[in-house]
């Protein structure tokens, strides 16, 4: 298959690229730089915002689009999210038009808000952040256009990414650097938090199952499906990479729109990966 990949050189998409590639695939890498980028993947120079009517063409009319460029992506009230959701509607509007027959959009559990349990595709909607709204908004508007051009959607949800640690401006990031700058102690919230944990490798690893295959679409959580808490999960990433550092609990409150436990209902990843 060709494939494009949009946000190629991005946290999690220089990982789709290389799992692609690996796989056997055409890819065609699109970003504004390309030094994460693996070699065998095609840059293109085609400009992503461009509004060509056109665009589905010169990207040399891929089988599929996994779309994954977004900007300020950690950075959840940033106003580009709101700002460029026009933009980022009008590339996925013009690609369809222009023919494309399958698209992969990268979500976030984000637009879910405040819930406390498993997540699947019924699950309601109330983000409440400007990331989750317009990621939100792309996703309606990107199944209502789909409908209309006959072609398969498949937006993956993401989790609580790790992995690569000093490229995802994590919690995990946060702390490898203090342990490289020789910190004894970390201010952390209470860590009572229950989340979805999933390495950047094996996500990458879903979402190109996913893009590979049509049999299973629509909503699709790229998870592990079992709650941890962040506590949990963060004393054993200490432990993991023998880090001489304490977390001070509670130096930091907890945000107001995090659930208590949130995860995601892996049923249809599952079905994917055991093909």
């Amino acid at each position: 298959m060709k494939l494009l990949v949009t946000g190629a050189n991005g946290y999690i998409g220089r990982y789709v690229v290389s799992t692609l590639l690996d796989m056997g695939h055409e890819v065609l890498a699109s970003d504004i730089r390309y030094d994460g980028v693996d070699e065998r993947a095609i840059k293109t120079d085609v400009e992503l915002f461009s509004g060509a009517e056109d665009i589905y063409e010169q990207f040399g009319e891929p089988d599929v689009v996994i779309h994954m460029a977004w900007r300020n992506g950690f950075v959840h009230n940033a106003p580009s999210h709101i700002d460029e959701l026009p933009k980022h509607y009008e590339f996925i509007k013009n690609m369809l038009e222009g023919g494309l027959k399958q698209i992969v959009v990268m979500g976030s559990m984000h637009e879910v808000g405040y819930h406390e349990g498993a997540i699947d595709e019924n699950t309601p909607c109330n983000p409440r952040s400007l990331y989750a709204i317009a990621k939100n908004s792309l996703r309606q508007l990107t199944f209502l256009k789909c409908e209309e051009c006959k072609a398969i959607c498949q937006w993956v949800r993401g989790y609580y990414i790790l992995g690569d640690d000093l490229k995802n401006n994590s919690i995990f990031s946060k702390l490898t650097q203090a342990h490289m700058d020789g910190k004894k102690e970390f201010p952390f919230t209470t860590g009572k938090n229950k989340y979805d944990f999933i390495d950047v490798k094996e996500l990458a690893k879903q979402i190109a199952s996913v893009a590979t295959q049509t049999e299973v679409d629509g909503i699709i959580n790229c998870c592990s499906g079992e709650p941890i808490s962040l506590a949990d999960r963060v004393e054993g990433y200490i432990k993991e990479n023998n880090f001489d550092i304490k977390l001070i609990y509670g130096a930091f409150p907890d945000r107001a729109y995090d659930s208590p436990a949130i995860w995601g209902d892996n049923t249809k990843i599952k079905k994917i990966m055991d093909k």
